[in-house]
């Protein structure tokens, strides 16, 4: 498996200072998410959250949402299987996960495409978006937070508004294949999160991507929290 396990910096400073253990360092995706609640996990998810967000929102989003304690973990397993599944059935995908969620990227040169100064859906993009639906279909306790980013060429206003078309077309065709509109959100950032160095050709082609943030719905934690209490 190619899944990344994202452990942010505040993540695990935070997490060794509430909890005073190094247990966090070598648990997996569904131990962390009991871990984080042994420690007062909802305090300590908005905290990490808005550290977090401030540079990476799809980041932010996913770990303030955390539930943490036991339930966290029965989220985290199930965050695992997604996560494995989008890995196995959806090329061009860069699949991290983190907390009790999942972040999916799609650059510009890999996995969902744009042509210059486009933002329709067409091509192979309508194959991976269309094996994502699928996916997303299998796991429907999950809602989903799609953001669109651009390089640094061009207007800050045009690159604003060419971020929203496009993270707008990626939900709006996930919509068209039979997904509930209301498990989506989408937001966009135009050049302001760079992930590289907008100098570079590379580093341009890395940040005109659209990012995925899954995260459990409130479905789901009521059915962790069930699953698990006692």
């Amino acid at each position: 498996m190619k899944i990344k396990l994202l452990k942010p910096v505040s993540y695990v400073l935070i997490l060794s200072l509430a909890l005073g253990c190094n247990a966090i360092k070598n648990a997996n995706n569904k131990q962390k998410g009991a871990v984080i609640g042994a420690g007062s996990g909802a305090v300590i998810g908005g905290v990490i959250g808005n550290n977090v967000g401030k540079g990476n929102t799809v980041l932010g989003a996913i770990i303030g949402g955390v539930v943490g304690g036991v339930a966290g973990g029965y989220i985290g397993d199930r965050m695992d299987r997604q996560a494995e599944r989008i890995e196995e059935e959806v090329p061009g995908a860069e699949v991290t996960r983190v907390g009790e969620g999942i972040n999916v990227t799609f650059t510009q040169g890999a996995g969902v495409y744009f042509d210059t100064n486009k933002s329709d859906i067409k091509g192979a993009s309508t194959e991976t978006l269309g094996r994502l639906a699928n996916i997303f279909r299998e796991y429907p306790k999950t809602v989903i937070l799609i953001e669109g980013h651009t390089d640094s060429s061009g207007s800050d206003e045009y690159n604003m508004d060419l971020s929203r078309r496009r993270a707008q077309s990626v939900a709006d065709y996930l919509i068209a294949q039979g997904l509930d509109a209301e498990r989506f959100t989408v937001k966009w950032y135009g050049e302001t999160q760079p992930k590289a160095d907008n100098a570079t050709a590379e580093g341009k082609a890395q940040n005109r991507r659209v990012e995925l943030g899954i995260i459990a719905s409130d479905a789901l934690k009521e059915e962790a929290r069930q699953k698990t209490k006692g």
